[in-house]
């Protein structure tokens, strides 16, 4: 956005430059014609008032020796004709100019007793000559005209000089300018940046974030303190919600722990029959509450997002996490496998992320693969850096409707409503992997089967 603002403001000030710079060097240019007529024109009204005085031999060589020196002195071509247009005296440059078009229409001018009043407008490119002629005589008594090929280089010479004043005025104006221009938008979007870096860093989850930035307009300024208190009170509201589930959960657990214990003591005392099989029900949903209270307050402890990321060697966490599930998997009847580097894939992530969230994909691996199956674990670095760890398994897999569901809070496929947990164990992974920066998904594993992949951030 800033690059857009300074390029518009850019093209603003470009734009009022050249519309400021284009009539400041055209008005030279013509004045500079216009001082250039004047001084030439005086000298044509000279030697016209010379060849009307002409009368003698005597006159006419007179005539002949000013317009002589005239043109060795500044390099014109001058001519005075008589009403039939033929030559009466010559100096100067050749006759070829004096059959120009430019040179014939003065001189219908000036016979007609008017003198040039305009002239083309010198640029620095051009016209290398211009022409004027002074009628000689007045009105009535026209008796020939004066005509001038006069040399533009000395004013073509100063109209550069000027033009190329006001073209660096205009760079150095069009430069200051940009520099101010510059300053006004880093002012303006240093306080949208930093609300744009607090609200990404809020969407995150990191609930610490803030805007700091205390420059910029007044209205931005206020839009930083509204956001601030709002992420005060969305900060507070969710940190009460967090500290209420952590509370309920951790203060259940010690009541329910003697619940269990308790039905455990009391069943030697219960005969064999009904009440006995009441008992072992009530026994296991103790159980599975315990279960589900525990789940709740890791799931607070990851939502609370206290650690810090941290490097992390992950292919020694999926290395480590796959020896210590081996024995599970084998009394499950599965097989469990790895492939993952030596060393090297390393990732920056909430502390142990990589094996809390693995130890989630493979418990659910063991609870829902039948017997006699298979499951692979794979450790890569991804094509964008990140450390990439798949687990795949050919069980029965899950339609592919339902796949969003794996990631939902206490969600379970239809099929697997009886099998125990709390159906957190992937909502956790999923919260520990977005916490890290990273991502986790699950998708089917052909031909049969389920696959879940979670990536976490490279370490630099």
């Amino acid at each position: 956005m800033r690059r857009r603002l300074l390029a518009v403001l850019m093209v603003l000030m470009g734009a009022a430059a050249l519309l400021l710079c284009v009539p400041l060097a055209d008005a030279y240019a013509r004045g500079r014609t216009e001082h250039l007529l004047l001084q030439r024109r005086s000298e044509a009204v000279r030697f016209a008032d010379l060849a009307d005085r002409m009368r003698t031999a005597a006159d006419r060589q007179e005539l002949s020796a000013e317009i002589g020196r005239y043109a060795q002195l500044y390099g014109a071509g001058v001519v005075v004709v008589d009403t039939a247009g033929a030559a009466v005296a010559r100096a100067g440059a050749g006759p070829a100019w004096e059959e120009s078009r430019d040179a014939a229409e003065a001189r219908r001018r000036a016979l007609t007793g008017r003198s040039t009043d305009r002239l083309p407008a010198v640029r620095p490119w051009g016209p290398k000559s211009v022409v004027l002629a002074e009628p000689v005589g007045r009105d009535e008594r026209v008796s020939g005209a004066v005509l001038m090929s006069v040399s533009t280089d000395a004013a073509r010479l100063d109209v550069t000089v000027r033009w190329s004043v006001i073209a660096a005025g205009a760079v150095a104006a069009f430069a200051a300018a940009a520099l101010v221009a510059a300053g006004i938008s880093r002012w303006l979007m240093r306080p949208v940046l930093d609300l744009d870096r607090a609200v990404e860093g809020l969407a995150a989850g990191s609930l610490q974030a803030r805007a700091v930035s205390d420059t910029g307009p007044p209205e931005l300024r206020r839009l930083r303190q509204h956001f601030n208190i709002m992420a005060e009170a969305v900060a507070d509201s969710i940190g009460r919600q967090r500290d209420f589930v952590a509370d309920a959960s951790h203060q259940l657990r010690n009541p329910l722990a003697t619940l269990v214990l308790q039905l455990e003591n009391v069943e030697p005392h219960i005969a064999p029959g009904p009440g006995r099989s009441e008992h072992t029900r009530a026994l296991d949903e103790a159980e599975r509450l315990e279960e589900l209270l525990d789940g709740l307050l890791a799931l607070a402890r990851v939502e609370s997002g206290g650690a810090e990321p941290a490097d992390q060697d992950v292919s020694r966490a999926v290395r480590e996490r796959v020896r210590a599930w081996d024995p599970v998997f084998r009394d499950a009847g599965l097989e469990l496998a790895a492939s993952c580097p030596d060393d090297g894939l390393r990732a920056r992530a909430l502390p142990d992320a990589a094996g809390r969230i693995l130890d989630a994909v493979l418990d659910n691996a063991v609870k829902f693969v039948p017997r006699g199956g298979r499951v692979e674990v794979t450790a890569t670095r991804g094509t964008d850096g990140t450390a990439l760890v798949r687990v795949t398994d050919d069980g029965p897999g899950v339609p592919e409707d339902q796949l969003a569901l794996l990631l939902r809070r206490f969600a379970r496929s239809p099929e697997h409503q009886n099998v125990p947990g709390s159906g957190l164990g992937l909502a956790i992974a999923d919260e520990i992997a977005r916490l890290s920066g990273g991502r986790l998904g699950v998708s089917g594993n052909a031909p049969h089967g389920l696959a879940v992949e979670f990536r976490l951030p490279s370490a630099p």
